[in-house]
C-alpha cells in the first residue's frame, strides 16, 4: 500500500488522465464512425469507397504505428506544436471509428429495407432516413457492440502512456523506472482501469435497459 499512498497524487493524475483521452477519443471515434458508416451505406460510389478505404486501411494498421505516426509525422507535416493529449486522443480516435463504422453498418443492415424504401416514398432524403428512420432503429442492435468497443478502446489508450501522454500507463512506467516494486504498481493500476471500464460496461446496461422499456 505504501506505493500508493506515497505516490496517490500521481496516480490521481494519471486516472484523470485516462479518462480525459478515453472520453475525447470516445467522441471523435463515435463522431467519426457514425459519419463512416454513413458512407459505407451510402448511394454514392465515391463514398462507399472512401468508407470501405477506412475501415480496411485503419483495421488492418497496428495501433502503435498509429501513435508513432501521429506523434512524429503530423506535428512534423500538417500541426506543429500539437499536444501529445491531442495526437493521442485522435490516432486513438480514428483506429476505433472503423470498428464503431463496422459495427453500426451491421445494425443498420438489421433493419428492413422496406423501411428506407417507405422513407424514401416518403420524399425524404438519404440523409433524412438514415437520421430520422434507421439509425434509431438500428441503436438497439448496436448498443451491445458499442459497449465491448468503448471497453476495448479504453485500454488501448494505454499505449498513449508510452508516448508522454499522463495516463495511469504512464504512472506505471514513471514509478518503475524509480526502482520501486512493479507488482504493487500493476495491481493499482489495474484497478484503475477496472474502475474505468466497469463504468463505461454500467453505462451501456443502462442503455440498453431504457432502450428495452422504450421497446
Amino acid at each position: 500500500m505504501n506505493v500508493l499512498t506515497d505516490h496517490l497524487p500521481l496516480f490521481w493524475e494519471g486516472f484523470i488522465g485516462t479518462v480525459f483521452i478515453t472520453a475525447v477519443s470516445s467522441v471523435i471515434a463515435l463522431v467519426l464512425g457514425l459519419i463512416i458508416a454513413g458512407f459505407r451505406v451510402s448511394p454514392v460510389p465515391p463514398l462507399r469507397f472512401f468508407g470501405t478505404a477506412w475501415v480496411t486501411i485503419l483495421r488492418n494498421t497496428p495501433l502503435t504505428l498509429l501513435f508513432l505516426v501521429s506523434t512524429f509525422v503530423v506535428p512534423e507535416i500538417f500541426f506543429p506544436g500539437m499536444s501529445p493529449f491531442l495526437l493521442g486522443a485522435l490516432a486513438l480516435g480514428f483506429y476505433t471509428s472503423s470498428f464503431i463504422c463496422e459495427a453500426v453498418r451491421s445494425g443498420i443492415n438489421t433493419v428492413p429495407v422496406g423501411q428506407a424504401e417507405a422513407a424514401r416514398s416518403l420524399g425524404m432524403t438519404f440523409g433524412q432516413t438514415l437520421r430520422m428512420i434507421i439509425l434509431p432503429q438500428a441503436t438497439r442492435t448496436v448498443l451491445p457492440p458499442l459497449s465491448s468497443i468503448f471497453i476495448a478502446l479504453t485500454k488501448n489508450s494505454a499505449i498513449a502512456g508510452a508516448f508522454a501522454v499522463v495516463d495511469l500507463f504512464g504512472v506505471q512506467k514513471t514509478l518503475s523506472e524509480d526502482g520501486y516494486a512493479i507488482l504493487p504498481i500493476f495491481v493499482f493500476v489495474a484497478l484503475g482501469y477496472l474502475i474505468i471500464t466497469f463504468a463505461i460496461s454500467g453505462l451501456f446496461r443502462f442503455f440498453e435497459h431504457r432502450m428495452e422499456v422504450a421497446r
